[in-house]
């Protein structure tokens, strides 16, 4: 399908699925209560007013949700299977945010029963309103009606390659009419083909060589009204995607290498932004004793303050609980023979520089707490590549390294998850932020947060 009704056939779709969503619960409030009247058993009706709140979580979040699991892509080229397991994914997210709001936000929930009828019945209609979509797509299909005639122009040998990249769900939808060769044939040729064959669209698959020629053809094609696409596979990247945006009303091809701007990112933000203000909430009165402990076990400031390379390489003020002497820095030359790092970074192993105090802090990753406060700021997100100091990031042997600044820092990452302490070459550490970096979505990032805490609770790789 092409991308613009895709992204209308989702919006559409997700806005069926939120009255869907909320049609569930109803129906799950009305089995619950109402059907046990009509079975004549002894229990008394919870009025839905005690619900409501729940329509707030799941008909904004729900569709989001399903769209970050793939849920509304290639319909026709999925099993009912991977839907099923889609549609159980999102409903065990959504589980966790309306846990969340049932125990920080304190709203009622009286009846276990009710959220567990929704999640079956939720499923249920949503796997059955995806295969009427289906089978209503091929019905379409097989009587031609989503069939959409098209000129391909350009280069033989890039049409072929065009046409064999398709998807079976793409050639459903497009009929191509004729080919068109702009090398050899003139530009009235295409003209007469779009008079011929009444097309929607002509593609263009060209070289760069061909640019002026695709540039005649597309004048030809502005002149008839009949859009113009070309395919934009002339400059080929090993990582960065190619995308269309506009800057001051012109045109842009842009090759991005890292997340693009999204909703799925900027709920990213909004996560980070409540995860951190709970985290201070909870944490606060542990934070109180940490920094008492600091106080009277060693002289020097309660918090670390140092400047790190932020998203883009930017400095930032990082907060940490001092965990060292406070000559800390000034003793660190004497200690460089001894790092146990390859690469820029500096570590050594039983440091003595760290506090008795401190030791438990680094143990405990409780030392790092303070930068929630960033994540709040919004220096840091509490997943991403753990922020440098800008000395160790002057020292880097490879620019291709720098592309691990190219998105804000974290509390936590995969190399954090991976026995940080375990990694002794810089490049491994670098490797680990570029692929989360290249897979980058809300699901891996709600892995490395589970992961986390096991590994901070069981010391793992810390030191």
């Amino acid at each position: 399908m092409l991308a613009r009704q895709q992204e209308l056939s989702t919006q559409f779709q997700q806005l069926l699925d939120a009255f869907l969503l909320a049609g569930a619960l109803f129906a799950a409030h009305a089995l619950r209560f109402y059907g046990t009247t009509w079975l004549n058993l002894p229990y008394s009706i919870d009025p839905f007013r005690n619900y409501q709140w729940l329509l707030v979580v799941i008909m904004p979040f729900g569709p989001i949700i399903l769209d970050l699991q793939g849920f509304y892509l290639s319909p026709l080229n999925k099993t009912l299977w991977k839907s099923f397991v889609q549609v159980v994914r999102t409903m065990i997210y959504l589980s966790i945010l309306v846990s969340g709001c049932v125990i920080f936000l304190r709203l009622p929930l009286t009846s276990r029963a009710v959220p567990l009828l929704f999640i079956l019945l939720a499923t249920v209609v949503l796997l059955v309103k995806q295969r009427l979509i289906v089978r209503r797509i091929r019905r379409r299909a097989e009587r031609g009606e989503v069939r959409e005639r098209v000129l391909l122009a350009g280069v033989p040998q890039d049409i072929a390659a065009l046409e064999q990249s398709l998807t079976p769900e793409e050639t459903m939808v497009l009929q191509v009419a004729e080919r068109i060769d702009i090398e050899k044939q003139p530009i009235s040729d295409l003209v007469e083909a779009m008079h011929r064959h009444t097309v929607s669209r002509v593609i263009f698959a060209a070289s760069h060589g061909q640019l002026n020629r695709v540039e005649q053809a597309i004048g030809a094609c502005e002149v008839e009204g009949v859009p113009a696409w070309l395919v934009a596979n002339f400059i080929q990247t090993a990582i960065a995607k190619p995308d269309f945006d506009a800057f001051g009303g012109r045109p842009m091809l842009v090759f991005r290498s890292t997340p693009d701007v999204s909703w799925a990112f900027r709920l990213k933000g909004l996560i980070d932004r409540v995860g951190a203000l709970i985290g201070l909430v909870v944490l606060a009165i542990p934070m109180l004793i940490v920094a008492l402990g600091i106080r009277l076990t060693s002289k020097g400031p309660i918090i670390f303050k140092q400047e790190r390379a932020g998203k883009n390489g930017k400095p930032f003020v990082m907060y940490k609980f001092r965990s060292m002497s406070s000559d800390a820095e000034m003793r660190r030359a004497e200690l460089l023979p001894f790092n146990q790092m390859r690469g820029p970074v500096f570590k050594v192993a039983a440091d003595p520089r760290i506090t008795s105090l401190g030791r438990w802090l680094r143990r405990t990753s409780m030392d790092e707490v303070p930068q929630l406060f960033n994540v709040l700021k919004g220096n840091m997100s509490l997943v991403g590549p753990r922020p440098l100091p800008l000395y160790e990031v002057e020292k880097f042997e490879n620019t291709a390294q720098r592309r691990r600044l190219s998105v804000k820092p974290g509390l936590t990452c995969l190399w954090q998850i991976s026995g940080r302490n375990q990694v002794m070459d810089f490049s491994d550490w670098v490797k680990l932020d570029l692929e989360y970096i290249d897979r980058w979505s809300l699901g891996l990032d709600f892995k490395i947060l589970c992961r986390t805490i096991p590994a901070v609770l069981f010391g793992l790789g810390a030191r």
